[in-house]
């Protein structure tokens, strides 16, 4: 989302935390095409044209290092993906034009982290890594927090 909402010329910078940095042309489910055959796969169920994390399998591979309670309310108040949203196509990237920052989720079971890695490193993104699952802001919310600091520190000191 970030990738298209980002071009708004009210927004100075992107943060991307554990996330699809698709290019132009390219949609999230391409991304997922990309991913090794053999490695792990997002356990994603689809229902009525909507993707979700399969709620018996979320704890585990949305949030394994989040305290199981927490990470059971996330299953049960996950909200769907469409399917069309997965296969939507972006325009022309924001992080073509506008500074970039990646946070590399090094335990994550949803977006292997060198497809992460990778995605970061195209967009010319700067990149941090930091332990944690695919549920990083709330397992590790200071390394998030930090990273958004930096960006924003960075746009502001453009601008004086």
């Amino acid at each position: 989302m970030i990738t298209e909402a980002g071009r708004h010329p009210q927004v100075k910078a992107l943060v991307y935390v554990a996330a699809w940095v698709p290019d132009a042309g390219e949609s999230v489910n391409a991304l997922i095409a990309k991913l090794p055959p053999d490695g792990p796969q997002p356990p994603l169920a689809p229902r009525d044209g909507f993707l979700f994390v399969d709620p018996t399998k979320f704890p585990d591979a949305f949030a394994q290092d989040v305290d199981r309670a927490t990470a059971e309310f996330q299953a049960i108040a996950q909200l769907p993906w469409a399917f069309e949203a997965a296969g939507g196509t972006v325009g022309e990237p924001a992080w073509k034009t506008k500074p970039s920052w990646y946070l590399v989720s090094a335990d994550d079971r949803m977006i292997p982290p060198p497809a992460q890695r990778d995605m970061a490193a195209h967009a010319g993104a700067k990149i941090a890594e930091s332990p944690g699952s695919h549920s990083i802001f709330v397992s590790h919310p200071d390394a998030v927090a930090k990273l958004v600091e930096e960006a924003a520190a960075s746009v502001f000191e453009t601008a004086a």
